[in-house]
């Protein structure tokens, strides 16, 4: 048999070619998403060069500037000819440091936004203002000292004075030169950025052109090679159109050509199952209207064998016990029984079973078969167990029938148990149905005749008929159900019926 279509993985050639179109889109799409996402960086770059560092490098080098000269002055206040020259100077350049302080925070969080900053350069440069504005903010007193004590021509003094306003001086400068180093280092590290995104890309695009030769290439010699096997499809298909239906190996192909291939052959093979089914079925249909006829006319003169039997019986009762004659007359009449129940086993097997449904609780119909059968169990050295799901919904069934299936399926377990064993029966909910099922831990039915077991009269016992399991899948089959056989876990068989529920 060919494995059907659905355990196949199927890969089409349509579907390969359109993944090798989408590899190369994928690569473009990597390749321009990375590119847009470059822009947008070097975009983001250039506005953080121009409306930020840029002008926070002229600024920071036009408060440096100050702060060296104010230094200087500052260095040579005390010899000076004229201090008051020095000190208007002094006086001027502190009150526009302020301005310049004020003007360099502002431009930081102006130029340096959160979306634009990613270095933390903002808070950097804030901080470090701030703590500039607030050492410089108390010189304001320590500078009128100075000039108080050059006016009363006080030199130690003033020189003390002037020495720890350098100080003051020299820390704020050497703030801004830190400043300074910091956005250069940044603009620097921008420009580094920049030019590695560029490579970058030009890898990029490089490696999306070998890219798409490559695939080409490969897309074009496999449209060749997968196209190929359709001459032996072709020839396939001459061939059985002269009558040949024998089995075939497949080219193994996992695309549109090899399911092709596995679809012709399973129709191949539908085709000759077909035939050998119609030759079975009209080989059975005549079996059963021979049994149908024999069965028929073996019944009427069994009843009346039967009815003579019972007449005898009582003509014989008045006589002297210890005669062989009764057990003669019971070994005809257990055979006349025998006869009796194959012939009903044949025409139940030949008509189709006619159900009079209602709804019906299916978990108090297996308690009962199974209450029914458990003396003849036991006697027979069975042990078994019952396991109904609580809150079964009601179904539909004709009851009468589902029992004769029941007794059929527990009449096969015992049988299979000759040496004694166990035999479980269980009703399960398995929306949109209900699942009986009848287990046993038997030697079990070998896996090459499981699915011959439900065929009339097949058999594997020496005196069966090949009907029970028959006309018990003739009965699920009647309430649109499902019967199968499977090996039970831990060994034994299970049987497991599929019964719908009701609309």
């Amino acid at each position: 048999m060919f494995p059907p279509m659905a355990a196949v993985k199927r890969r089409t050639v349509a579907g390969r070619l359109l993944a090798s179109f989408l590899i190369v889109l994928a690569a473009f799409a990597v390749t321009v998403g990375w590119s847009l996402l470059a822009l947008r960086d070097a975009a983001r770059d250039a506005t953080l060069v121009r409306d930020a560092y840029v002008p926070l490098l002229s600024t920071i080098g036009e408060a440096l500037a100050g702060q060296n000269v104010m230094n200087t002055q500052l260095n040579h206040i005390t010899s000076a000819k004229n201090p008051a020259d020095v000190q208007q100077w002094i006086e001027t350049a502190r009150r526009v440091r302020p301005i310049t302080l004020r003007r360099l925070r502002d431009e930081a969080q102006r130029g340096l936004t959160p979306e634009l900053d990613r270095t933390g350069l903002r808070e950097f440069v804030v901080g470090e203002v701030e703590r500039l504005e607030r050492e410089l903010t108390g010189e304001g007193d320590r500078f009128r000292e100075l000039f108080a004590a050059l006016d009363k021509g006080d030199p130690t003094r003033a020189e003390k004075i002037r020495d720890e306003l350098v100080a003051t001086e020299t820390s704020g400068a050497e703030r801004l030169r830190r400043m300074r180093e910091r956005v250069s280092g940044e603009m620097t590290t921008l420009t580094e950025a920049a030019q590695s995104r560029e490579r970058q890309s030009i890898r990029w695009l490089v490696a999306l052109i070998a890219l798409t030769l490559v695939v080409g290439l490969l897309t074009s010699l496999y449209a060749r090679r997968v196209l190929a096997p359709l001459s032996a499809v072709t020839g396939r298909a001459r061939a059985v159109a002269g009558g040949d239906l024998g089995p075939r190996e497949i080219v193994a192909t996992d695309d549109e050509i090899g399911e092709l291939a596995h679809t012709f052959e399973d129709m191949v093979a539908a085709i000759r199952k077909a035939r050998r089914e119609l030759v079975q079925a009209e080989r059975l249909a005549t079996i059963g209207k021979m049994a149908a006829h024999i069965t028929h006319e073996v019944r009427n003169p069994l009843s009346s064998i039967g009815l003579n039997l019972e007449l005898l019986e009582e003509e014989l009762s008045d006589l002297p016990s210890g005669r062989e004659s009764p057990q003669l007359l019971a070994a005809i009449k257990r055979e006349v029984e025998r006869l009796a129940q194959i012939s009903e086993q044949y025409l139940a097997a030949v008509r189709q079973p006619r159900l009079e449904l209602k709804l019906d609780d299916v978990g108090d119909i297996v308690r009962e078969c199974h209450a029914f059968v458990r003396p003849e169990l036991e006697r027979a050295g069975l042990s078994s167990e019952v396991r109904v799901e609580p809150d079964l919904p009601e179904i539909e069934v004709d009851e009468a029938q589902l029992r004769q299936a029941l007794f059929n399926l527990l009449r096969n377990a015992r049988e299979a148990l000759s040496r004694g064993g166990e035999i479980w029966l269980s009703v399960t909910r398995a929306d949109p149905s209900v699942v009986i099922a009848v287990e046993d831990n038997g030697p079990g039915i070998p896996d090459d005749l499981r699915p011959s077991i439900f065929d009339p009269f097949y058999t594997t016992k020496r005196h069966g008929t090949g009907l029970g399991l028959a006309v018990t899948r003739s009965i699920i089959d009647a309430h649109n159900g499902t019967i199968v056989c499977e090996a039970r876990p831990g060994g034994g068989t299970r049987f497991a019926i599929t019964l719908p529920l009701s609309n």
